[in-house]
C-alpha cells in the first residue's frame, strides 16, 4: 500500500486517527460480487463497478461520529489505479475528508499483512484510536497487536471476497 499522506494542519497532526476500511465497511460491494464468483475472477470489472457501490449507513454514521474527535484515514486494499473513483465515491457519500491509503497496483500480499504493517507505522507517530474493518483476519491480527477494533458486520459477508483478500491479495 502506498504511503499517500494528505496535507495536515497542525491541529490534525495531534488528533488521534480513526482508520476505516472501504469495501464491506463503508461501501456495499454486493452488486459486484458476481465478478469474483467467476473463474477466472474478473478483477477489472469488479473494480470498475466500485463507483456504483451504495454506502453502508452504519459505517458512514460511524465515520462521521469518529470525525468529531479524530482524523479519519481510509485504509483500503483497493489498488492505486482506483484512486480517482475512490476519492469521488467518498466525496459523493459526504464522508469526512482524510488520507486514503491504497494498495500498490502490483501488491498481492494478504490484506491482514499490509494493513497491520501500515497500522504499526501509523502508531509510531500518532494514536490510532480505532480500526473499523470487515475482514476478520485483519481484525484478529490488529487486536492481537493491541489495536482497538470495530468489526464491520453490517454487510452481507462474501466468501469470494474473503478468499480474494486472503489468498490473492487483491482487495
Amino acid at each position: 500500500m502506498t504511503k499517500n499522506r494528505g496535507p495536515r494542519t497542525g491541529t490534525d497532526a495531534r488528533r488521534p486517527l480513526a482508520v476505516f476500511d472501504l469495501d464491506g465497511t463503508l461501501a456495499d460491494t454486493a452488486h459486484r460480487q458476481r465478478f469474483l464468483e467467476r473463474s477466472p475472477r474478473d478483477w477489472t470489472a469488479f473494480f470498475a463497478a466500485a463507483p456504483d457501490d451504495p454506502p453502508l449507513a452504519e459505517g458512514v454514521a460511524l465515520a462521521l461520529e469518529h470525525a468529531e474527535e479524530c482524523e479519519v484515514l481510509y485504509l483500503t486494499g483497493r489498488p492505486e489505479r482506483c484512486r480517482k473513483d475512490t476519492l469521488a465515491w467518498l466525496a459523493a457519500q459526504g464522508l469526512p475528508g482524510g488520507t486514503v491509503r491504497m494498495r500498490r497496483n502490483d501488491d498481492r500480499r494478504p490484506a491482514r499483512r499490509t494493513k497491520l504493517e501500515i497500522l504499526r507505522a501509523l502508531a509510531r507517530d500518532r494514536e490510532v484510536r480505532v480500526l473499523v474493518d470487515d475482514d476478520e483476519f485483519v481484525c484478529d491480527d490488529a487486536e492481537r497487536a493491541g489495536f482497538t477494533v470495530v468489526r464491520a458486520r453490517w454487510a452481507a459477508a462474501s466468501e469470494a471476497l474473503k478468499q480474494a483478500q486472503e489468498d490473492e491479495g487483491r482487495t
